[in-house]
């Protein structure tokens, strides 16, 4: 190939990457991060001194006032594989030796995927263009929880990840969508208002988050055990992990490049890429009427897997990247069973919407990124979903898949109280074989019988804005037979509910109370919160504490360990705070949580200590 059309490609790469760099820091990625870093460094391949790799990706918040960073915040350095995080602890190590320093430490942190940021106490930027951030203090003041509290340095803005998923996930693509649109919107979407309202919107300092420390060699003996336990730490999206030499020392002598300091590397999973066509996109309707496609591709072998459908997320990817029959894309995959839109490398010429809904036939409208259908109970998908939702968060009755749901509602069985009247003689009508009519007719009255929490059940109707944290959280302060006469203005004065949710949900139930009456009349096994109100009175060692667990527990899983303090009456937290009362250390504690609660003076018991008070037999 010519010097003249190897410039070409390289220009074109370069515009690419220029142009997916502002979608993403917009909050609008058009690939994912793994994607984004491998057209990186196959451009460092053709062109390893182009000025592109070798300066910040610079952000744009409009007319927000800039501020200075006191030490440049750059981007990091990448290490794909053992091998290359290697030739990076070598190179630490050749900086010690020319230093004559000795037992070289490294710190290993998740690498948070948010919008990143520095607070000093007094100014929280973003990162800018490395040196020039801007002042997007004002967050704060709508709502973004510092964790840990204010001044305590580099960190980033993210959503928490269970809550999200279980609450925005069929509003937003990302988590990092929503953080971004909370800064950079001068009024926030009531979707991420409800979010702020809840308090999952969060500041996460570096030095605040669980983190490893030890020897270069053992740092690459144990890689994968370390990641994976830091991995379980946090409940934030991530996108690998950073290492980090230790020494101010060390640090100044290695110093740093235009574009990130070299006493620093993020560690990142590089996934295996194919290039395919898509035949066709097919639609399907969701739980919530999201209307979302799947592309259907010629078959191509990946990760030793035949791929045949990939992920394209929402119908605003299929409108802005072009894709329909004979798109020529690339795809990625990273252990996910269906793999990811890396890249179109030739966009369709065929590209169509649906403008009625697959299930129903009844009419889409957009919302942010998302077509929707607004029928929600006569859509058999919806219904189909709905009621599958219902059978996943409750966790207490098998066999109902997705198909067997699909023949129930064709027989004509639309509600729950449809369906927990079915006996085994009406399955046996809709044609399920003898052993599966009776396994449904026994799973649906095991459900009744299995002790279950009352917020799980509360959840699993699929309220709009009800997820199990906020079901949890509701449940603490009103009765679960009560919220049929709940209000708005009642709901709202409760700390994480806002008005445009509080609404939201005070109409849900109201729509779905009935149902709920119903099922509460069928004689569930219900598990009760214990209201605020009533905690003091809670015969409890621990009622009223706000309890933190850390590492790994032998008694039991964690979940369970948190489950069973909430039913004591204690509030359990997920950072340690001021509002901590205890700490509740299991193998392997995370080093950040200990550190702050040394400082704050925080009671700690390990495992075994918290059960015998539990027992009794300590105080």
């Amino acid at each position: 190939m010519s010097d003249l059309r190897n410039n070409d490609k390289i220009d074109a790469r370069v515009e690419k990457l220029k142009a997916y760099n502002r979608a993403y820091r917009a909050g609008q990625p058009l690939i994912d991060d793994l994607a984004y870093d491998r057209l990186v460094e196959e451009l460092r391949s053709w062109a390893p001194d182009h000025p592109f790799l070798h300066h910040v990706e610079a952000e744009d918040f409009g007319e927000r006032r800039k501020v200075r960073h006191p030490r440049p915040m750059l981007s990091t350095e990448k290490a794909y594989d053992r091998r290359a995080l290697g030739r990076w602890v070598d190179r630490v190590q050749k900086a010690a030796d020319e230093l004559g320093l000795t037992d070289i430490r490294y710190r290993v942190t998740p690498k948070l995927d948010g919008l990143a940021g520095r607070d000093d106490g007094t100014v929280l930027a973003t990162r800018g263009n490395g040196r020039l951030g801007y002042d997007v203090s004002f967050a704060f003041e709508r709502g973004v929880v510092p964790i840990g509290g204010r001044g305590h340095g580099l960190g980033e803005i993210v959503i928490a990840r269970t809550p999200f998923e279980e609450g925005f996930s069929s509003h937003f693509d990302h988590p990092r969508n929503m953080a971004v649109g909370i800064i950079s919107a001068d009024v926030v979407n009531p979707d991420a208002q409800r979010a702020l309202d809840q308090g999952i919107v969060h500041f996460v300092p570096y030095s605040q988050m669980e983190a490893w420390e030890g020897r270069g060699d053992e740092l690459l003996a144990n890689l994968d055990s370390i990641v994976e336990g830091l991995r379980n730490s946090v409940d934030y999206m991530l996108d690998g992990m950073v290492a980090a030499a230790l020494g101010d020392r060390l640090r100044t002598h290695m110093g740093a490049t235009s574009h990130h300091y070299r006493w620093q590397i993020a560690i990142k999973e590089r996934g295996e890429t194919a290039e395919t066509i898509v035949e066709r996109v097919v639609w399907q309707t969701g739980r919530t009427g999201n209307v979302t496609p799947v592309m259907e591709v010629s078959p191509t072998r990946i990760s030793g897997a035949t791929v045949r459908r990939v992920t394209a997320h929402h119908a605003g990817m299929i409108r802005d990247q072009h894709i329909g029959p004979g798109a020529k894309i690339r795809i990625i995959r990273s252990g996910e069973v269906i793999p990811k839109l890396e890249e179109v490398l030739r966009p369709s010429l065929n590209v169509q919407l649906p403008s009625a809904c697959p299930s129903c036939g009844e009419a889409l409208g957009w919302q942010n990124d998302f077509l929707r259908c607004v029928a929600h109970d006569t859509c058999p998908a919806q219904v189909v979903q709905g009621l599958r939702h219902w059978f996943r968060i409750l966790e207490t009755a098998d066999w109902f898949g997705i198909k067997s749901l699909e023949r129930i509602v064709a027989g004509g069985h639309h509600t729950l109280e449809a369906v927990y009247a079915l006996q085994e003689a009406d399955f046996l009508a809709m044609d399920f074989g003898p052993g599966q009519s009776k396994n449904f007719a026994e799973a649906l009255a095991t459900s009744r019988s299995t002790p279950v929490d009352d917020a799980r059940f509360l959840a699993a109707f699929g309220i709009p804005d009800l997820g199990l944290g906020d079901s949890r959280n509701l449940l603490r302060q009103f009765p679960l037979e009560s919220l049929g006469a709940l209000t708005q203005e009642r709901l709202v004065q409760v700390k994480g509910f806002g008005s445009v949710t509080s609404r939201r949900i005070v109409e849900g139930l109201q729509a779905r109370w009935g149902t709920i009456e119903h099922m509460l009349g069928l004689g569930f096994t219900l598990e009760r919160t214990v209201l605020d109100s009533e905690k003091s009175q809670v015969a409890s060692p621990i009622a009223g504490m706000g309890i933190v667990f850390t590492g790994k527990m032998v008694s039991g899983d964690r979940k369970e360990l948190e489950a069973r303090a909430r039913e004591l009456g204690a509030t359990v937290q997920s950072a340690v705070s001021k509002n901590t009362d205890l700490l509740v250390t299991g193998e392997k504690p995370g080093g950040s949580k200990l550190k702050k609660a040394e400082a704050l003076g925080t009671r700690r018991l390990d495992e075994g200590a918290y059960l015998a008070l539990l027992d009794g037999s300590v105080s």
